[in-house]
């Protein structure tokens, strides 16, 4: 159910340069049924390290994924507008630069409930998900996406070749670095992309969740931090190459990568790579203040929410998402200073979040009850929250956004 790892798993090395240590908390998207309320929320050491040989930031205690993405797994990608829109833009821009029709294939691990791969389904584009959890695999189906309810690695990979099925488009969006066997996973991209096919990755970039100290997006689920060097190491091992590197804000700042043989390498891979090595990522120093630094901010917003409530305010918060479960766990913000959570995610309503045990309701609650303060958990959809929350707003409502620095908006 839980171990610590051995050595780096990229490379191997087997000594590890601690960076941060968040204590023992619950999963993160472990949301608590009302149903085992009396049962204990089971809590894991959360420790992240740093690889000086091929530069990866990495958790050093790995949770079984069957306990991570079982039946309970609730995180369902459509009830985000902003990630929808980022999605079909960036599926609009393949089906035109990689001219996919009837014949071709798109292959999504990590798929969730279809809602990237329906871009291409609707154009009448062959599509395959592949998803471990339950009930995000159950709603693609239903919404007419085939999908696979299984984790992608080697071994499937393999057995989808041999079924005939060569994708010229492997998507993999924010399932990289929750990958326990980062070189099984890559190797199965190689073996079932066909040989002048692309993949498309997304990953959190770890240099901005260390500039801005965005520790609330470390978690079990996220056992990597990836910056271009450690990624270049990485694919380089499995005869793939990085061919393209951009960068995009969502999710706190993401990069979008496409790998394939290598037969066309834009400058903007060697211009990463470059400024990462300026910038000292490659090196365990450009880590070594970061703890210090996350608990400042911690410290910063739990006397800034204790004056609030001291003042005779009412606090919510919105957000049940995984870097909620996270900030209030490790931070120390509990009922005491925050009454209940809010989410558009019918799945998590009615639940609690882990650890703190707060109850998770629809974010009309806001309105009727109009508490004076509302934490922003999910700060990664901050204009879009707020942009929908403007009704609150108006009526004099305020936002607590938590990082980099704690604000009031």
């Amino acid at each position: 159910m839980h171990e610590v790892i051995s050595g780096c798993r990229s490379c191997g090395l087997a000594t590890l340069e601690p960076i941060l240590s968040l204590g023992e908390v619950p999963l993160a998207d472990g949301l608590v049924d009302r149903s085992r309320i009396e049962a204990p929320d089971p809590r894991y050491p959360l420790d992240v390290a740093f690889c000086g040989e091929c530069s990866l930031v990495q958790v050093v205690e790995t949770v079984s994924p069957e306990v991570l993405f079982d039946e309970t797994y609730v995180y369902f990608s459509s009830f985000s507008e902003e990630l929808l829109r980022h999605s079909r833009e960036n599926a609009e821009r393949l089906i035109a630069s990689r001219d996919l029709g009837s014949d071709s294939l798109v292959l999504e691990l990590a798929s969730n409930d279809g809602y990237m791969l329906r871009n291409f389904a609707t154009r009448g584009i062959p599509v395959l998900g592949i998803d471990p959890a339950p009930a995000p695999a159950q709603a693609a189906r239903e919404a007419g996406i085939p999908t696979l309810e299984a984790f992608f690695g080697e071994e499937l990979a393999r057995r989808l070749r041999a079924e005939g099925k060569r994708a010229d488009v492997v998507i993999a969006n924010n399932v990289l670095a929750h990958v326990p066997d980062l070189n099984g996973f890559v190797e199965g991209i190689r073996i079932v992309l066909k040989s002048d096919g692309i993949a498309v990755i997304e990953v959190p970039y770890v240099k901005d969740l260390i500039d801005r100290g965005e520790f609330d997006t470390i978690y079990h689920e996220h056992l990597c931090y990836f910056s271009v060097s450690a990624l270049a190491r990485l694919f380089s091992r499995h005869g793939l190459a990085l061919e393209r590197v951009e960068h995009y804000p969502i999710h706190g700042g993401s990069l979008r990568l496409r790998v394939g043989a290598g037969q066309e390498i834009d400058d903007s891979v060697q211009t990463y790579l470059d400024e990462e090595q300026r910038s000292g990522l490659t090196d365990v120093t450009y880590y070594r203040d970061f703890a210090s630094r996350v608990r400042a901010i911690q410290e910063d917003l739990l006397s800034t929410l204790r004056r609030l409530k001291q003042a005779g305010n009412r606090i919510a918060a919105y957000g049940a998402a995984a870097k909620g479960t996270i900030l209030l766990n490790s931070t120390g913000i509990g009922g005491d200073l925050v009454d209940f959570v809010v989410d558009r995610n019918v799945h998590k309503q009615g639940r609690l979040v882990p650890g703190v045990r707060i109850p998770i309701d629809d974010p009309a609650r806001l309105i009727r009850e109009m508490p004076d303060y509302v934490l922003l958990l999910a700060w990664n959809f901050r204009d879009e929250i707020l942009s929908q929350q403007d009704g609150y707003r108006r009526r004099g409502g305020k936002f607590v956004i938590p990082v980099p620095k704690p604000m009031v908006v």
